[in-house]
């Protein structure tokens, strides 16, 4: 009778034992994605490319149950952009000859509130854009008889002209530099501190036993 009792207590407590541990891995892993996730989002804020950006690396744990086939998965919405800042990649135009820089003057956003083109800015604005060849120098697409609104954009210029035909206060403003290709700094590091967290993951999981063992939640 004595036996029986032991027996029955050990095979509970094994199977107690057991399921924290699928706890404790799922925990682990999950806070070495979340360790992960902000490590990344401080770099893309530090690196000056905005919170905007920063908010696009997700992370996330699977299954969400105690597994002890746990994996965490850390990601951004914007992979094109991070993995170039990440590689310092260089980037060359893919629909013609020149890379369209926009300037200040030109706003953010192009018709219908897209990435911002030439053409795009054209169709918005109604202004046509005149190239400027400077050899040696990158192209210039510049507008005329514009002015500079209260945001600091080039807008069309309606103000009276002159008698002797020069319209108050308009400028050319320009509006994009036309360069062959970009070469981005590299600005990103993200590697390192993926292996950091990667190397931390046994002793997240060992530290995360104890509070496993105790926080409850019943044997499945």
């Amino acid at each position: 009778m004595l036996s029986l009792k032991i027996m029955h207590d050990l095979a509970r407590e094994m199977e107690a034992e057991e399921y924290a541990g699928r706890k404790a891995m799922r925990e682990g892993l999950n806070a070495a994605a979340k360790g992960l996730q902000a490590d990344w989002r401080r770099q893309v804020e530090a690196a000056g490319l905005g919170s905007r950006l920063a908010r696009t690396i997700r992370a996330n744990t699977y299954p969400r149950k105690p597994s002890s086939n746990a994996a965490s998965l850390v990601w951004t919405r914007a992979p094109k952009l991070i993995d170039a800042f990440d590689r310092g990649a260089l980037i060359k135009s893919g629909e013609g000859l020149y890379l369209a820089i926009p300037t200040e003057l030109a706003g953010t956003r192009g018709l219908g509130r897209k990435r911002i083109t030439p053409r795009g800015w054209e169709q918005r604005t109604g202004v046509p854009l005149r190239p400027i060849y400077r050899p040696g120098q990158p192209m210039l697409l510049v507008a005329d008889n514009m002015r500079m609104n209260t945001r600091g954009r080039a807008v069309l210029n309606r103000r009276k002209t002159r008698k002797d035909g020069v319209q108050t206060g308009a400028i050319t403003a320009v509006i994009f530099i036309l360069l062959p290709q970009v070469q981005l700094k590299k600005r990103l590091d993200l590697a390192p501190a993926a292996d950091r967290w990667a190397a931390r993951i046994p002793d997240l999981v060992v530290s995360s036993w104890p509070r496993a063992r105790t926080s409850g939640g019943g044997v499945s």
